[in-house]
């Protein structure tokens, strides 16, 4: 039984099935291969558009979503081990996962890092454990990766562009009040560099480089089906000749769970917005968000409202790609 937990799990054929099978469906194709079965969305974080577009596609597969807020409508849940469960959780995931697999066909997962001990919380412990004890598919919302917005996010760059091997993409810290999770930075650097594209990661600072797991798997992506992976904190290097600009805000690692010792690196930063100027360095670049994003901080109004921007088209794929994801998952060992 396989689980969509991350892209590091699928091969670059395998990735590109999926992103076919949802370009059909944004094309109009039909199918009823979720018929009869149901799918949970269990959030213990909030969402907009993963949960419309699960709870959607679900349904026009011909399913049935049900969608569980973990940090209020359900019980408070542990994930470790042997744990004594003396304090305010209420219920083991050893239980949850196994009582939902009864339910359910598919148990889909969101939760976002608590941001206090890295160490811990990059082995992406309730996921995991979801995984673990579920005797059904499990689908990643975003943890500490997003692989369903990297199919969005690729399927975009196919409809703008065509393929993104050897081609140059930028992946850019932005501006943000406060420290974010790396997710969305981890799997962009992932789905790029699995496609062979010439990642160049533009940071205010050193510190900001992202942890040495996916460093290690883009560099092992890119030695093995072509491009290259690069980190700089030199802006006009970085954009220029850029075929792909995709902006992201993160915190910087060194300083997880003491994030007032990061301000000073942060403040680096603060003109690292994307502006008109900079996408002129570009090789008439497409530029691209996740949202939700803050305008005029991470994306200037004029670069937002141009015809570069394809954030709303990645934010539309999602439905698309999670419906070739639910169907791939349901359907394993077996035929529509």
């Amino acid at each position: 039984m396989r689980h969509f937990l991350s892209t590091e799990d699928w091969s670059r054929n395998e990735l590109q099935g999926l992103l076919d099978r949802a370009a059909a469906f944004k094309s109009g194709v039909k199918s009823r291969s979720l018929e009869g079965k149901s799918i949970a969305l269990v959030f213990f974080n909030p969402s907009l558009r993963t949960r419309s577009s699960f709870d959607i596609g679900a349904h026009q597969l011909g399913g049935h979503a049900i969608v569980l807020d973990a940090k209020g409508a359900t019980w408070p849940m542990e994930f470790g081990d042997g744990a004594i469960m003396d304090g305010a959780e209420e219920e083991h995931v050893r239980e949850a996962a196994r009582v939902l697999s009864r339910y359910v066909d598919l148990i889909a997962i969101r939760c976002f890092p608590e941001f206090k001990n890295w160490q811990a919380e990059r082995e992406d412990p309730m996921i995991s454990a979801f995984a673990k004890h579920a005797t059904v598919p499990v689908i990643n919302m975003e943890t500490i990766v997003h692989p369903c917005q990297e199919l969005a996010h690729m399927l975009a760059l196919q409809e703008r562009s065509g393929p993104v091997a050897g081609k140059n993409y930028l992946l850019t810290w932005v501006p943000h009040p406060k420290p974010l999770n790396t997710a969305v930075a981890n799997s962009a650097l992932l789905i790029a560099s699995k496609f062979g594209a010439n990642v160049r990661i533009l940071v205010p600072d050193d510190v900001y480089r992202l942890d040495e797991r996916y460093m290690s798997a883009a560099e092992r992506f890119t030695a093995e089906g072509g491009g290259s992976v690069t980190l700089t904190t030199d802006i006009e290097a970085a954009y220029s000749g850029a075929d792909v600009v995709y902006a992201k805000s993160w915190g910087a690692l060194p300083f997880y769970g003491n994030w007032g010792e990061e301000a000073p690196f942060r403040a680096k930063g603060a003109d690292f917005m994307i502006t008109p100027e900079k996408m002129a360095l570009t090789n008439n670049a497409v530029v691209s968000h996740c949202l939700p994003m803050r305008r005029n901080v991470k994306i200037a109004d004029a670069v937002v409202d141009s015809d570069a921007f394809m954030g709303i088209d990645e934010a539309e794929n999602r439905l698309h790609v999670q419906k070739a994801v639910m169907e791939a998952l349901a359907l394993q060992g077996g035929a529509e």
